[in-house]
């Protein structure tokens, strides 16, 4: 069951049929046990007005009187005719035949008896009972089966239905009130009274169903409200809802939409831009590319076809490297959820990452130093020997921090690299590591002809290009993205080798978009 209401309203009235059927239950037994309470004790005061109404030593010409004007009044009744017997019959009930008594002396002999008398029912009550049950009472009263443990309340079943008996001793008089009535006539009064009171729930139960579905609709329509307005909503529009009067309930849900859709809008745009980005990097590149491999396949000299295939060559690294430029920088958006924060010894990380370079440094006769708090670490390019050679570490040095190192790699190659493109043959690199107690500090210097001022605040832009480089210009871009992202700040200034200096400052803790990402 998909539907909020129906299982709403199922488990509503699932609950309600399950909780009256309990108290009904409780109640049926609670009015059957007082109903039982009501007829015993009316038997037993039945029983007792008898036994002073009927005294031993009433005269048996009284006695006989008053049997025979009990039994007149029964046949008048049942054998009036049309007319007076009509309106006797009005004041019977129906119940008569279902009630009766019989009074007995100590011999078990009858002196007098209604016209219902429950007279099989008492044989059938001393039938019953054990043959040693008669205690050392009277000869005679033994002998028919009445004695003291006969008294009491007895019920006795008969082909016609139970019996509810009461049985009195009447010691003073030496004479026995047998009171009896028939069990369904208090099972018929139990069963109305439940149904009385069942009936209301009964009847009401639909009409409660029905309110319980009213009020779990109105108390649904903020939501239906919300989907209407999600449906109605133009598959381009982005926007944050506008739902008006939104209830606690619901205002998690409406807040986690308005998230989800402003996490769409944002990836939309990451990729918008992406697309734009590398339309606009490889349209150049690839007309190039293809210039460069006609050029090839049309020259007829073998050292023009081989100058083309260098071109073709040279285009195809700068091309690549436009990809995985575009590619970094788009790991570096915003909400890109890529980043691993751990703790990240920088030295290491740069004594690695300057491995990696070293070809290139050579490729280009230079030298690429590295040094930690002034003393140097690393030295690597033509002549002597300062290519390989890598010193010691100060005692006491200590370059971690918390970061993402994927991150910092980049960021090491990526000022590494232009400061190889923009030094000339025989330049000189340097990379140097300071660090105090807050924050570690990486400068990256070069002998090469360095950024005007006046251009120093634009390099960090993406695209823009000084000089005539071959890169895309997303080098700086991508350096000034993975600064941020760590809390950090670069600037640009002039190098003691008489070129560019790029310091940049890591705080150790990280606290920046990457740690909250």
């Amino acid at each position: 069951m998909r539907s909020i209401r129906s299982r709403t309203l199922l488990l509503v009235l699932g609950l309600l049929a399950v909780g009256l059927s309990a108290i009904s239950l409780v109640s049926y037994r609670d009015a059957r046990h007082e109903i039982e309470e009501l007829f015993d004790a009316e038997l037993a005061q039945q029983a007792r007005l008898l036994a002073g109404m009927i005294p031993a030593d009433m005269a048996p010409a009284a006695r006989a009187a008053l049997q025979q004007a009990l039994d007149e009044a029964v046949v008048g009744t049942a054998g009036a005719g049309e007319g007076e017997g009509d309106a006797a019959r009005t004041q019977g009930h129906e119940y008569e035949s279902k009630l009766g008594f019989v009074v007995l002396d100590d011999r078990g002999d009858s002196l007098l008896r209604s016209a219902s008398a429950p007279v099989a029912v008492l044989a059938r009550l001393l039938a019953d009972r054990p043959a040693d049950a008669a205690g050392p009472t009277a000869a005679p009263a033994a002998a028919r089966g009445l004695d003291a443990g006969l008294a009491g309340y007895h019920t006795v079943s008969m082909p016609d239905g139970d019996w509810r008996l009461f049985v009195l001793r009447d010691a003073r008089d030496r004479q026995w009130i047998v009171v009896g009535e028939r069990q369904d006539v208090r099972g018929e009064l139990v069963g109305r009274i439940t149904l009385r009171s069942l009936l209301p729930d009964l009847v009401g139960l639909p009409l409660v169903a029905l309110l319980v579905w009213l009020a779990i609709g109105w108390g649904l329509r903020p939501l239906r409200r919300v989907v209407q307005r999600l449906k109605e909503r133009d598959p381009d529009r982005l926007s944050p809802l506008e739902v008006d009067d939104v209830p606690q309930e619901l205002e998690p849900v409406v807040a986690s939409l308005d998230r989800l859709l402003l996490q769409v809008t944002e990836l939309l745009a990451r990729e918008r831009r992406f697309l734009a980005y590398a339309a606009h990097e490889l349209r150049t590149p690839l007309a190039v590319l293809r210039i460069h491999a006609q050029n090839a396949l049309q020259a007829p000299d073998p050292a023009d076809r081989d100058a083309a295939l260098r071109q073709l060559e040279g285009g195809i690294d700068r091309a690549t490297r436009v990809v995985a430029q575009l590619l970094t920088l788009a790991r570096l958006e915003p909400d890109a959820g890529n980043w691993h924060m751990a703790q990240v010894d920088l030295l290491t990380l740069a004594r690695q990452e300057l491995a990696e370079l070293t070809p290139l440094v050579l490729e280009h006769d230079q030298e690429l130093a590295l040094e930690a708090d002034g003393g140097a670490q690393a030295e690597q390019g033509e002549g002597g020997d300062r290519g390989g050679r890598e010193g010691r570490r100060e005692k006491g040095a200590d370059f971690r921090l918390v970061a993402d190192a994927p991150c910092l790699g980049i960021l090491l190659q990526n000022l590494v690299g232009n400061a190889v493109q923009h030094t000339p043959p025989g330049g000189r690199i340097r990379v140097a590591l300071e660090a105090d107690a807050k924050a570690v500090v990486l400068r990256v210097q070069d002998s090469g002809p360095g950024v005007p001022p006046a251009l120093r605040a634009k390099v960090f832009e993406r695209f823009f290009r000084a000089g005539s480089g071959s890169g895309a210009g997303l080098g700086l871009a991508i350096v000034a993205r993975i600064v941020e992202l760590h809390n950090g700040a670069i600037s640009l200034g002039d190098s003691p080798l008489g070129g560019l200096e790029v310091r940049v400052v890591l705080p150790r803790s990280g606290q920046g978009e990457a740690a909250r990402a």
